[in-house]
């Protein structure tokens, strides 16, 4: 299979901008980069946000990480990942006045199209987030970028800031990675209301009393008929659409009890984040 060509080119840019890329909003939008234009640092991923509705271009470990706790959370709206920063002559200035050499195609030579790894929509306020693992914050060259990005953003008014991984609590993320991918899960119309909300208070009641999480959902796959996991896949849907609470801020253990149970919604209602 031929190698996709990666390099960029001034009639490229023209034609991304032409394709929508870094325009429109929530499900519309249309990051500028994806995931085959770019060499990814660690697992590149795809993952469909609740938030957006959409397929996330993640480009990292972190962003990916990133990304879980900005759709975990109430407040947020809307996340566009791999913002561009156009015009770019806007860039191109900010780095001229700065004495910085403006990123460029290291092949073709063509200037860059900066991009902001997140521009979040919270309380109907934007803020702008760049995300990198600690050991790039002492290289002189990321750290000149960034004040370019910097910038940028201050001129719209728009808060930036540096997310590092060693600021992402882990525990929380890992358990929303856990219950993430539930979230829209089929079986719940598949099952219908009536075996949904005989699930929901049977598992309850056993989570309730202390049981074992993976214990009390066999338990209930085996009382209903159900495949076996089908339980467990609607715990997890249960946590991540916030019907069920559980600390999140210590790992899930599906072999243990669930940590602080406790049921939010008492009558199952499939609803869309926000609904």
């Amino acid at each position: 299979m031929a190698k996709r060509k990666r390099q960029l080119t001034e009639a490229k840019i023209e034609r991304m901008i032409k394709e929508g890329r870094g325009q429109g909003t929530e499900k519309d939008y249309l990051p500028w980069l994806k995931i085959q234009d770019v060499p990814s640092e660690g697992r590149a991923t795809r993952g469909v946000g609740w938030t957006t509705g959409r397929r996330h271009e993640l480009m990292s470990d972190i962003e990916r990480d990133y990304c879980y706790l900005l759709d975990y959370s109430d407040n947020v709206s809307d996340i566009r990942e791999q913002f561009p920063l156009l015009p770019q002559e806007e860039t191109l200035l900010i780095a001229e006045q700065l004495g910085i050499d403006h990123p460029r195609d290291p092949k073709t030579g063509v200037p860059i199209v900066m991009t902001t790894d997140f521009l979040v929509t919270s309380n109907e306020r934007d803020f702008a987030r760049t995300v990198k693992p600690q050991s790039e914050m002492e290289d002189e060259r990321t750290i000149a970028k960034f004040e370019i990005e910097r910038i940028y953003w201050e001129t719209r008014h728009v808060d930036w800031g540096i997310i590092i991984d060693t600021d992402l609590p882990d525990e929380l993320v890992r358990n929303i990675e856990w219950v993430h991918k539930e979230y829209h899960n089929e079986d719940v119309e598949a099952l219908g209301p009536f075996t949904i909300r005989n699930l929901e208070q049977m598992l309850a009641v056993r989570l309730d009393n202390g049981e074992p999480i993976s214990k009390a959902c066999l338990a209930c796959d085996e009382r209903l008929g159900l495949e076996l996991g089908t339980s467990l896949a609607l715990f997890r849907h249960f946590v991540a659409r916030k019907k069920w609470s559980v600390n999140m801020n210590e790992r899930i253990i599906p072999t243990l009890p669930a940590k602080e149970f406790k049921v939010i919604t008492p009558e199952y209602r499939y609803e869309a984040k926000g609904g």
